[in-house]
């Protein structure tokens, strides 16, 4: 769910809304959510919690440390051990929630050594604090750095349809029995505006739209993936919940692989990448 302000920066601009979001997303079936303490910072995991808690039985919250904010748009990573600890007790406290069902690394912090960031998370996880670590944004070393400190089930990475760059990732999630999360699944909404070529045949042969292919796609794609598809919108969020519906042919699946989106990411989705993580996430892994 996107339920911030603009540049993930603060609240939303209507705060209900987006609590009827999150709501409508359980009644949709959708049993997974996702979110993070730099997410506002803080308001996204606040806004879940006035609208879901106590939550359900069946539901699982995913939650993330490791990046600090300092306005629209601004990240800044912050992985040191201490640093982390408070992410996670802070998330706690904002989910009121005594563990803490998945919580990932958002990211490698170059200024600290990698196994010291899992560490904090290991110990964190001994206390009972988390019940599951998972991993963001890291390639396969990392993946298997972090696997060699504490049991990793869950790795976040960019991945779409029209950006592949982590297969070898996602097959290595495959053997390892280790969910595989996508994230920008729809490059924040420009694979659900293309209208041509395969995807656009395929979407109006299932009277589907673009989006909801690129995300049928991807769980045809493995049974490793989990996607998450972010918006503030109520018609969109009942799209993507559809594509789970929708059968692609051995026919599709073959057309989609032949699938190339934009040679460039645009612009402005590069100057907020680059923003964010400090490099553009596309060949990295």
């Amino acid at each position: 769910m996107r339920i911030t302000g603009t540049g993930v920066w603060g609240p939303p601009p209507d705060r209900e809304a987006a609590r009827e979001l999150l709501r409508e997303a359980l009644r949709l079936g959708v049993d997974f959510l996702d979110t993070a303490d730099s997410y506002g910072p803080d308001a996204s995991e606040e806004i879940l919690a006035e609208a879901l808690h106590p939550y359900p039985d069946g539901l699982v919250l995913a939650t993330k440390g490791g990046y600090l904010r300092e306005g629209p748009f601004e990240w800044r990573t912050e992985g040191r051990p201490e640093r982390l600890r408070a992410a996670c007790e802070g998330s706690l406290r904002r989910l009121r929630l005594d563990t803490i069902p998945l919580y990932y690394l958002h990211t490698p912090d170059p200024a600290v050594p990698f196994e010291e960031s899992i560490g904090a998370l290991s110990e964190l996880r001994a206390e009972g604090k988390i019940l599951h670590v998972g991993v963001s944004n890291v390639g396969i070393a990392e993946l298997e750095r972090a696997q060699a400190i504490v049991p990793i089930v869950a790795v976040q990475n960019r991945y779409s349809l029209a950006e592949r760059g982590d297969e070898e990732l996602l097959r290595a999630c495959e053997e390892e029995g280790i969910a595989f999360v996508p994230w920008f699944p729809l490059l924040r909404g420009s694979l659900a505006s293309k209208r041509s070529g395969s995807l656009k045949r395929i979407a109006a042969a299932h009277e589907a739209t673009p989006a909801q292919i690129a995300l049928s796609w991807l769980l045809h794609r493995s049974p490793a993936i989990v996607p998450i598809p972010g918006t503030s919108d109520l018609r969109h969020l009942r799209e993507n919940t559809a594509a789970a519906t929708i059968e692609l042919s051995s026919d599709d699946l073959a057309s989609l692989e032949q699938f190339r989106g934009p040679r460039r990411i645009p612009q402005p989705l590069r100057t907020a990448v680059k923003r964010a993580f400090g490099y553009l996430p596309l060949s990295r892994r």
